[in-house]
């Protein structure tokens, strides 16, 4: 592995030690304005934004996101705890998801626990999942080693010159794999067991 390899693996591993979750006991108390909302978000999440001037949350993303029934309305142009929680939620599933697949994710979760008063609650939920992050970063880091790794060992016989740049399109290519079957597996689960918002509407009728 030659160093510029070596700062690229470490570049890597690096921003998924610096990956973490908003901690329950980070969220205000209080119940926020729109603009104060999209503050909260932006500075909570900067870590993970992949140029500085993008947005985490936008007025136009809030809107939207209730515009389709993912986030219940705001009470009185304010936003509680458990709208915080419901739009961290969906700002890590939108990445790879379809609205209509987050539809079926959340609505029986926010459906069932949003304003929950009997013990089980959105806090509770997101601690329970969240909390799980550490865990999971320390396998997703040993996995992206042994991917890198054995990209590194493919094109052997090409020239030099070549080989570099098709390692790393092999490197890219097994993360992409992986995603994609991830994604195939969400939508299959989501197929068989939760099903589709509209298909939901229709058996009601």
């Amino acid at each position: 592995m030659t160093i510029d390899e070596k700062d690229l693996l470490n570049s890597i591993l690096s921003s998924l030690n610096r990956i973490d979750y908003i901690k329950p006991e980070d969220i205000p108390n209080i119940d926020l304005y729109m603009d104060q909302v999209t503050t909260f978000m932006d500075g909570q999440l900067s870590s993970t934004k992949r140029y500085p001037q993008d947005k985490i949350l936008t007025k136009t993303m809030i809107n939207n996101y209730a515009k389709n029934d993912l986030l219940p309305p705001p009470q009185k142009k304010k936003y509680t705890k458990e709208h915080l929680l419901t739009m961290i939620f969906i700002y890590y599933f939108k990445g790879i998801l379809s609205i209509s697949d987050i539809q079926s994710i959340l609505n029986p979760i926010t459906d069932r626990y949003f304003s929950s008063r009997d013990g089980l609650d959105l806090t509770r939920i997101y601690q329970e999942v969240f909390g799980l992050e550490k865990d999971e970063s320390k396998m997703l880091a040993k996995d992206i080693i042994r991917k890198f790794n054995t990209s590194n060992t493919t094109f052997s016989d090409v020239p030099e010159k070549d080989r570099e740049n098709l390692q790393l399109f092999t490197f890219i290519c097994m993360l992409s794999f992986d995603a994609y079957v991830k994604r195939m597996i969400i939508e299959k689960i989501i197929d068989a067991r939760l099903g589709k918002p509209d298909e939901k509407e229709k058996k009601k009728k």
